[in-house]
């Protein structure tokens, strides 16, 4: 069962990696103007957090075998899912799902706040220079 957290991680920093680089991609372009790519980057790493909040107060109620978690540990583990422990797999699974978005939202708004800081930074910089 050491393999469900690895799994439920893999799926959520995999979503979290391509809204990164995203994320970064816009910051890149607007790079002209350091508060405004800050600013930018921080209002999406705070969107990007309330999406990973809103998914984590929904999956209790979610269908695990519907996710991607569900697919990468099908893929790695088929003799588990042989042994007809599924509804317990499944229980933990959300349980774990819920725990790691927590986790990760945590420190995705810490990265948002750390922007926000940078851009408050560069504002003052741009208003002193």
């Amino acid at each position: 069962m050491h393999e469900i957290p690895l799994c439920i991680d893999l799926s959520i920093r995999r979503a979290c990696g391509f809204v990164a680089l995203a994320i970064g991609t816009v910051m890149l372009s607007l790079s002209f103007d350091m508060p405004l790519a800050l600013r930018s980057g921080a209002a999406m790493m705070a969107a990007m957090c309330g999406v990973l909040l809103l998914i984590a107060w929904r999956s209790s109620r979610r269908d695990v075998r519907r996710t991607e978690f569900w697919s990468i540990f099908a893929a790695r583990n088929p003799d588990v899912l042989a042994q007809g422990d599924v509804a317990r797999i499944q229980a933990m699974a959300r349980r774990l799902w819920r725990e790691r978005l927590l986790w990760h939202a945590e420190r995705i708004g810490i990265a948002a706040l750390v922007l926000w800081a940078g851009a408050g930074v560069a504002a003052l910089l741009r208003a002193w220079g």
